[in-house]
Formats: C-alpha cells, sequence, structure tokens
C-alpha cells in the first residue's frame, strides 16, 4: 500500500493541472461571453444578448464546480486574471468581433473545451477518480448540445 499512495497523488497532481487549465478557461470564457453580451450588434442583437447571458450565467456554475474540484483533492485553483490567461488555452475576446464572429469564436472554444474536458475525464477514470470522470462527463453533454445549438445557429 506504500507504493499505491504516491501513484495516487501523482494521478491527483496531473488532475488538479487538467482541472486547473479547464478554470483558467471558463474564466476567460466567462469573461469572453460577458463582452460578447456588451458588444454585439445588428439584427440579432435580442437573441445573441439573450444567450450570450445564458451562456455565462451557466459558464459560472461550471467554473465553481471545476474550482471546488480542485479544493477536494487539496489543490488551489486559478484565481487571477493573469494566472488564468497564461494557464487557458482559448484566447480572450479582441474586441470589434461582428456577431458572427462572436458566435463562431464561441463554437470554436466550446469545442475546444468539450474535446480537452474528454481526455481529462479519461485521465480521471484510469487514476480511478470517478467522482472528477463523472463531473467532466456531466458537462460534456451540455457542451455538446450548445455546439450543436451554435452550429445550426450558423446554418
Amino acid at each position: 500500500m506504500a507504493t499505491k499512495a504516491p501513484e495516487k497523488r501523482q494521478h491527483s497532481l496531473e488532475t488538479i493541472e487538467g482541472l486547473n487549465k479547464q478554470v483558467a478557461n471558463w474564466s476567460v470564457l466567462y469573461m469572453k461571453l460577458h463582452h460578447f453580451h456588451w458588444y454585439v450588434k445588428g439584427p440579432h442583437f435580442f437573441t445573441l444578448h439573450e444567450k450570450f447571458e445564458e451562456l455565462y450565467n451557466e459558464a459560472t456554475l461550471i467554473l465553481d464546480e471545476l474550482a471546488e474540484r480542485v479544493l477536494t483533492l487539496g489543490g488551489k485553483p486559478v484565481s487571477t486574471l493573469k494566472e488564468q490567461l497564461s494557464s487557458a488555452s482559448i484566447r480572450e475576446a479582441n474586441g470589434g468581433e461582428s456577431a458572427e464572429e462572436m458566435v463562431r469564436q464561441l463554437s470554436d472554444d466550446l469545442l475546444q473545451l468539450a474535446a480537452e474536458s474528454k481526455l481529462l475525464a479519461e485521465q480521471a477514470e484510469a487514476s480511478e477518480d470517478a467522482p472528477t470522470a463523472d463531473l467532466l462527463i456531466g458537462r460534456q453533454e451540455w457542451m455538446e448540445k450548445t455546439i450543436w445549438m451554435l452550429k445550426a445557429y450558423q446554418g
């Protein structure tokens, strides 16, 4: 049993690192969605303004779940903008995006988050961390459905 503890700890450290990347990603996405919500213009303003608000509210819940899982595993969630921007694999909004570009970026970001989340869930399962795997798998369905809806909106 003494040899298993370090293995478990190593898996937890890898899982914490992966979860923290997702905390960073969802933090960036949260701010990006606010930016899109505030700056969307055009004939689809009302639809997108409302949708972006719905999505940043959902991002808040996801972000909180991920950060709390990091804490549960004994880690410290990345919590400064500097840390989040340097750890995230998605990029913040540039400003000046058209409504169409906002939807495309959001769709691309969610595709990336879904792929990274799937890999992290597989890693958690391999290290026998079912709660983390369940958390990530549970959010996968929401991301896939949202991606589908965004793609349908794009035509």
